[in-house]
């Protein structure tokens, strides 16, 4: 471990310390939540889904942050994907239970709102599998899309809001990695039963998990790039 992990692990902790320690930064934290979910979750992304992003840099090339990688601009588009999947989380939160309640489940709505069940197991089950198999790829190609678009213009603020080159970009992905590895596996064998268990807990804990799980994120990110360069 070097200076600069070390240095990355002090000011994480003491950013999230005041959360865990401070009653009164608690109740503001869960007060704005309730009032500004949208913003807080762009907030969330931005800034835990970029973490991510940052120690998925520091496992390809060694370093948290580079020239032409872009931060800033990671995190004004996480800001904006994090407010899509809130969307996406109120729209199949509520159409999937609905979904198994027209399949013959009767209660489903209720119990996801209960203490654990095994009803409600398979409606937080449901909820992730549609979630992912139908808004995930679309939202992990839009990233992908936005991070070459950051990187080929030099990383900067000013580059981000440049038209982005859509089919070009799209047509240059690396599609044996983006289908065998990011949509293949990930999907099914990690974000499918990590978002179950996001779906298991409180409303006001679901987001915050799920930004939580783009550090995660971050990580596979990294281990794609390594395989798109072998």
């Amino acid at each position: 471990m070097k200076k600069h992990d070390l240095v990355f692990i002090a000011i994480c902790i003491l950013f999230f310390l005041p959360f865990f320690v401070s009653d009164a930064v608690y109740s503001n934290y869960n007060l704005l939540n309730k009032e500004h979910g949208m913003i807080m979750s762009f907030v969330k992304f931005a800034i835990l889904a970029t973490m991510g992003e940052s120690i998925g840099l520091r496992i390809r090339n060694g370093v948290y942050n580079q020239k032409g990688f872009g931060l800033i601009p990671r995190a004004i588009v996480w800001g904006f994907l994090g407010l899509s999947i809130k969307l996406a989380f109120v729209i199949f939160g509520v159409g999937a239970p609905a979904f198994l309640e027209y399949m013959g489940v009767s209660g489903i709505s209720e119990a996801m709102k209960s203490d654990f069940s095994w009803i409600k197991l398979l409606g937080a089950f449901t909820i992730s599998a549609t979630i992912n198999i139908i808004y995930a790829p679309i939202m992990m190609t839009f990233h992908k899309i936005t991070d070459t678009h950051i990187v080929s213009n030099g990383g900067t603020i000013a580059g981000l809001f440049r038209p982005i080159k859509f089919r070009e970009i799209f047509m240059n992905l690396n599609w044996d990695v983006q289908w065998s590895f990011v949509f293949k596996k990930t999907i099914p064998f990690f974000w499918i039963p990590a978002h179950t268990i996001t779906f298991l807990l409180p409303a006001e804990f679901q987001v915050l998990f799920a930004a939580f799980l783009g550090i995660a994120l971050g990580v596979l990110l990294a281990i794609a790039s390594l395989k798109g360069n072998k």
